[in-house]
């Protein structure tokens, strides 16, 4: 059977011969940790010897140890703005993907419906964010709510669009074989349509997690009195970059959390497309 054929085997409840998980050793772990690790350390190293030598002032290019100081100098401020900051992500990504699934599947239940919105979708991202999140915040204010529109819009489409390849995406005579036996609509979608989308939706879901930060430091920009994008204004402002470094190492961490989330939640979610593909 093919790779296609087995993932599509294992969408529909077909079972494949278990195939034993190789155990994890020590070796192959530090094969995978230790070259982006030795990477990043060249990376600062070189950043380090660089500051050290060229005599570049602070407020210009801080060196790595003074980003850490202020790393744990701001911690208290770094760490309250953080939350501001992901609660704003959290609740605009997951309007993102109730919006984008749905759209998504409107566009894909027939061609005439998809000539009338895939346009429009395409035209909301023609707009630049800070000229939106202004208009935003014209209608909104300067509430969460406003944050978490901008976010929303930033980071919908990537999920739709990839979404609505998806869901294209399925066999048409997979299709044609469940319209023979009698199958409607709703169980040919939730059958073969959306498992064989799942892997094709959180492709979307990893692209619109970092999305969702830069659309979050935009929002703030705009308008806010906190959050890690305020903070960054403030820093900036004052000429304190080692700080604005600080923030930006913060904003960093929460789109590597959130698109490890991503990455967790389809092993979950959809096992049989990484057992298909041996990984």
């Amino acid at each position: 059977m093919s790779g296609g054929g087995s993932r599509l085997a294992l969408a529909l409840g077909g079972r494949l011969e278990p195939r034993p998980r190789a155990a994890r050793s020590p070796g192959r772990l530090a094969a995978r940790v230790l070259p982006p690790l030795a990477f990043g350390v060249f990376v600062l190293g070189a950043w380090q010897l660089y500051v050290a030598l060229s005599g570049v002032g602070a407020e210009v290019l801080p060196s790595p140890v003074e980003v850490g100081r202020a790393l744990v100098r701001d911690r208290s401020v770094l760490v309250s703005a953080a939350g501001t900051t992901l609660a704003e992500i959290l609740l605009g990504y997951a309007i993102a993907i109730v919006v984008g699934v749905g759209l998504a599947t409107l566009v894909s239940s027939s061609k005439l419906v998809a000539r009338a919105i895939y346009p429009w979708l395409v035209a909301t991202q023609l707009v630049p964010i800070p000229a939106f999140a202004v208009i935003v915040v014209v209608w909104t204010g300067f509430d969460i709510g406003s944050k978490v529109i901008v976010i929303a819009l930033v980071t919908f489409f990537p999920i739709a669009v990839n979404t609505i390849d998806g869901l294209r995406a399925t066999e048409p005579e997979l299709v044609g074989l469940l319209r023979t036996l009698g199958a409607s609509r709703r169980e040919i979608f939730r059958v073969a349509r959306f498992p064989v989308a799942l892997p094709y939706l959180f492709s979307g879901l990893r692209v619109s997690a970092a999305f969702a930060v830069i659309g979050a430091v935009f929002a703030e920009w705009v308008g806010s009195s906190s959050g890690l994008g305020y903070l960054v204004l403030t820093y900036g402002n004052q000429t304190e970059t080692a700080d604005v470094f600080a923030v930006v190492v913060v904003l960093a961490l929460i789109g590597i959390g959130l698109f490890a989330a991503v990455g967790v939640a389809e092993r979950v979610v959809a096992p049989w497309w990484r057992a298909g593909d041996g990984g």
